[in-house]
């Protein structure tokens, strides 16, 4: 397993003649340690068109220093990256456990050197009055070489903050620059070194650009100019920026991340069902069993999670069997994740959102288009509420309608933007339906793992604690599906 560790920190571009400033006196800081002097040499890996640059991700072989081994820095909000560090190892060969953590933008590419950066680094740490490390000021002087230019260099200051307050990197910032030194114009330093070598994909380049037209037209409440098609795609654009986002997350096994990427996935396919007026056919509709599989590989992980936080409490035997499961789940996701299939679908998602496969209605102003779209959604829906009462099986009918109450919020969800508070009821009103189908749901699976846990065990006391957690949750169940007509008849439905 990887070391993990969140790094939260300030770059700032210095003159060759750059002074430190003193540093006492800053908020909570006692002391300031005695300078210290580290000789660094690193080597940065990436593929060849370099896809971890251009989404701001570093991953590094770094001599010298008090932390040498391998380093993977992630985006992980203003100021912060999760950095995840392995040891040296071998010099060309990235450990397998970083390199499967981008491989939602690598897929199969060829990790390589790319750049090397020579630091001498100047270190000053921030003490509190206990001794404790606030905060570490890192003046580098740097010499950084990649592909066929010349070598470059400069000199950068790093304020990285330790159990130190948010405040102490506000203030420490405000000193360095009050010093001479600016805002680094770059938030790594290989950044700065590749410069204009580093190009957004065209997926990533249109994701902006909707991104930025949406906004725009949406700046006054009303969109008068953004079509059908603009709105479906930026939507489109948002869950497979999700996917990506969540997929490193999901392999470290972070908390609720494997539940928001299938939730991503499921909001992607539901979309390209709900809006096939909108898309081509020929391209989308092959996309819909490549989108169901990894949304049940992801399923496989989250409904054993779903059970674990469910039987929170429950005797030991019951947990350890439901933890190991979870664990084997876990393992056929990795699995998964690394197959040539993932990475076809990936690519596949990307050629979507670069090249739209727009079909007629996507023309269309999306305020007038949107509402009937909408309602058909929502339609569907009550048309698999209103089987319940005649279906030979019930629970099937209600898990369908639970299905469609989905897409109805989904469908609703992507109009938001343009909608506005129409949108929102119909998004309100379709999560509630969910809502109650899904406890009813969750009742069922929990009682399907009971009953299936009884018929393992040969120990009484064992048989007897599931019988009585298999009636506290057929209990819930049933107060679950009863819940449902209250529900439904407060339900308004669309209204555009």
């Amino acid at each position: 397993m990887a070391e993990r560790h969140l790094e939260i920190e300030q770059k700032y571009d210095a003159a060759a003649d750059f002074v430190l400033p003193e540093l006492g006196g800053l908020p909570g800081v006692a002391s300031v340690g005695e300078p210290q002097v580290h000789e660094l040499h690193a080597t940065y890996f990436d593929t060849a068109d370099l896809r971890l640059a251009a989404n701001k991700i570093t991953l590094r072989r770094r001599k010298g220093g008090t932390d040498a081994g391998w380093h993977l820095k992630m985006p992980a909000g203003p100021d912060s990256k999760q950095e995840l560090r392995a040891p040296l190892g071998r010099p060309l060969v990235v450990p397998a456990r970083l390199a499967g953590l981008v491989a939602v933008h690598t897929r199969g590419a060829e990790l390589r050197p790319v750049a090397t950066l020579e630091t001498r680094r100047t270190v000053v740490r921030l003490l509190g009055a206990d001794g404790a490390e606030l905060a570490e000021v890192a003046d580098d002087l740097v010499t950084g070489r990649g592909g066929d230019a010349e070598p470059e260099m400069w000199r950068e200051i790093e304020v990285e903050l330790g159990t130190g307050a948010p405040d102490l990197l506000k203030a420490a910032g405000k000193r360095i620059r009050k010093g001479g030194a600016k805002k680094a114009k770059s938030s790594s330093k290989l950044g700065r070194l590749l410069g204009e070598a580093v190009v957004p994909s065209e997926a990533a380049a249109a994701r902006a650009a909707l991104r930025s037209r949406i906004a725009a037209a949406t700046s006054n409440g009303k969109a008068p100019g953004i079509t059908t098609g603009e709105v479906v795609m930026a939507y489109l654009a948002e869950q497979v920026e999700a996917i990506a986002h969540f997929d490193p997350k999901a392999r470290l096994g972070e908390d609720d991340a494997v539940h928001k990427m299938r939730v991503a996935v499921r909001r992607t396919r539901s979309a390209l069902r709900s809006y096939r007026s909108v898309l081509d056919a020929e391209r989308t509709v092959p996309l819909g069993p490549e989108l169901r599989w990894l949304a049940q590989e992801l399923g496989e992980v989250r409904d054993r999670e779903v059970l674990r936080m469910r039987f929170q409490g429950a005797p030991d035997f019951l947990l350890d069997d439901l933890e190991k499961q979870e664990r084997s789940a876990y393992r056929r996701l990795n699995m998964c994740l690394k197959e040539p299939r993932y990475f076809a679908l990936l690519d596949a998602l990307d050629r979507l959102i670069a090249n739209p496969p727009l079909a007629a209605a996507a023309g269309k102003k999306a305020r007038k288009e949107l509402p009937g779209l909408i309602t058909r959604s929502w339609d569907r829906m009550a048309k698999e509420y209103a089987s319940i009462k005649t279906a030979d099986d019930p629970d099937i009918a209600r898990h369908e309608t639970r299905k469609e109450a989905k897409r109805a919020r989904y469908a609703a969800e992507l109009a938001v933007p343009v909608l506005g508070v129409a949108a929102k009821r119909v998004v309100e009103d379709a999560k509630r339906i969910q809502g109650v189908l899904g406890d009813y749901q969750d009742g069922v699976i929990a009682m399907e793992h009971l009953a299936a846990a009884a018929k393992r065990t040969q120990i009484p006391a064992e048989a007897f604690t599931l019988g009585v957690l298999y009636g506290k949750e057929q209990c819930e169940a049933i107060t679950a599906r009863d819940r449902l007509a209250t529900t439904w008849s407060r339900t308004l439905g669309p209204s555009f």
